[in-house]
């Protein structure tokens, strides 16, 4: 009779040491992993503020090239067209004629400065209800925005019945549509500095968010550079920079980021 004998090897456990080993090395990993999770995430973050910031900077340039450039397009003379104010951030208002073209002239003198505007000879053709429009005395170099509340097509008048003019308007006057655009940064939330726009006189609105500067340089006739326009029709070029910045601090940089975009603008409708 044989008999089989089963020798069972030795086992053992993992020591102490050994777990503590594992379990540093674990650890590690995972903050490791952790900490490239958090720093990609950053860059995700930074990346979304960074192009936020300068699609805000290029739309709110994009808008002053536009603009500025037709400053003075087909508008009377002697009705200012450039407007500029050096108050660091700069302001800027620039007027040119609206398309169709819509004008007329005042056939009659206003008897009051809250009468019809009587437009017999020209018409009233083009103007409607419930929209700005802007009369100029060229005699005297004068005019201002109205609202008009109605036109009467079969009189051919015109009439503002909301606010009286500043004046009775002389026989002769013009009164067109025409486009008054005013820029300017509202730094007074100090977190958030916006690029305003307001047009005819209206209350301001948001163009652009995170707009933090605006500068204008103004070059003239002669050459010369200027902060502030005061004879508009010998300038003929105008330097636009503008500065937008990121949303928040950075989360590297502890800052905020900034992009500075510069431009010059031919300004042709002028001094022709």
């Amino acid at each position: 009779m044989h008999v089989f004998k089963c020798q069972l090897k030795e086992s053992r456990g993992f020591t102490l040491i050994e777990l503590l080993i594992a379990t540093i090395i674990g650890t590690i990993a995972v903050a490791a992993g952790f900490q490239l999770f958090i720093d990609q995430n950053k860059s995700h973050v930074i990346q979304a503020s960074l192009s936020d910031m300068q699609q805000n900077g290029r739309a709110a340039l994009d808008e002053l090239v536009d603009k500025v450039r037709q400053a003075g397009y087909r508008v009377p003379t002697g009705v200012r067209c450039i407007r500029s104010w050096n108050s660091n951030p700069d302001t800027i208002a620039i007027a040119f004629l609206a398309e169709p073209l819509c004008t007329t002239r005042l056939s009659q003198a206003m008897a009051t400065a809250s009468a019809e505007l009587k437009c017999v000879t020209s018409g009233v053709s083009g103007f409607q209800d419930g929209t700005w429009a802007y009369i100029f005395d060229a005699a005297t170099s004068t005019g201002e925005f109205f609202y008009i509340t109605a036109v009467q097509t079969a009189s051919k008048q015109i009439l503002h019945g909301l606010a009286a003019l500043s004046k009775a308007y002389p026989s002769g006057s013009q009164v067109f549509i025409m486009n008054y655009l005013k820029y300017f940064v509202n730094r007074s939330d100090t977190l958030h500095p916006k690029f305003m726009l307001a047009q005819n006189g209206q209350d301001p609105v948001i163009y652009s968010d995170n707009i933090e500067d605006l500068q204008f340089h103004y070059i003239m006739a002669s050459g010369a550079v200027s902060d502030t326009v005061s004879v508009d029709r010998y300038v003929r070029e105008i330097e636009m920079q503008l500065t937008s910045r990121s949303e928040k601090n950075d989360l590297f940089l502890k800052h905020y980021r900034r992009d500075t975009l510069t431009t010059r603008v031919m300004v042709r409708n002028l001094g022709m």
